[in-house]
């Protein structure tokens, strides 16, 4: 029985040895395009002004540094970069170009509970400094009350009055007045 089992499992060792050995392959009829060989230039060295390659015809350039993200209190080209309100002579009032720049301030606070806000009220140099101090800090109150309204918390926002101290202009004209007489909006690390 000793000897079966080692001619039955010499027999399968030697099928399965010769069911796996590769054979020739088989000649095909297939018809071989004939190509002259492919000769690859060496790229051009790269040009000084733009740092692109010329490489068989073709040009290169090169990928662009990555970029970090910009703040959207600091793109030029987002409402929130926008930080000023001006106002008439003598008032506090609010004007309806304004809201918009106000309601973008409201939702990145809403957005951003953390951060904080800083309204400092200016005015321009007529009137005595008491009433200056007193319109710079009505101004200041007066964004403050409206970013309230549109949503914003309390507790993010400070109003200070500088009144008459950080001029813009300092020209003795109207136009540098209206410059003046202004609120800005600072955020935490900017003051």
């Amino acid at each position: 029985m000793n000897k079966t089992l080692v001619v039955v499992l010499t027999g399968l060792s030697v099928m399965l040895i010769h069911g796996c050995s590769s054979q020739p392959p088989v000649e095909s009829k297939v018809a071989v395009e004939e190509r002259a060989p492919t000769v690859v230039k060496p790229a051009a060295p790269a040009s000084p002004s733009t740092g692109s390659q010329t490489s068989g015809g073709v040009t290169v350039k090169p990928l662009p540094p990555t970029t970090t993200a910009v703040s959207p209190l600091k793109d030029p080209n987002n409402i929130l970069s926008k930080r000023s309100i001006f106002y008439d002579y003598d008032s506090d009032a609010i004007k309806d170009e304004y809201r918009p720049m106000l309601q973008a301030h409201t939702k990145y606070l809403n957005d951003n509970r953390s951060a904080r806000m800083l309204i400092q009220g200016n005015t321009d140099e007529r009137g005595s400094r008491e009433y200056n101090i007193a319109l710079g800090q009505r101004r200041a109150d007066a964004v403050k009350r409206l970013m309230g309204l549109l949503g914003a918390q309390d507790a993010q926002i400070e109003a200070v009055s500088l009144g008459e101290e950080r001029p813009r202009c300092e020209e003795k004209n109207d136009a540098c007045y209206a410059q003046n007489r202004r609120s800005d909006l600072l955020y935490g690390g900017e003051y």
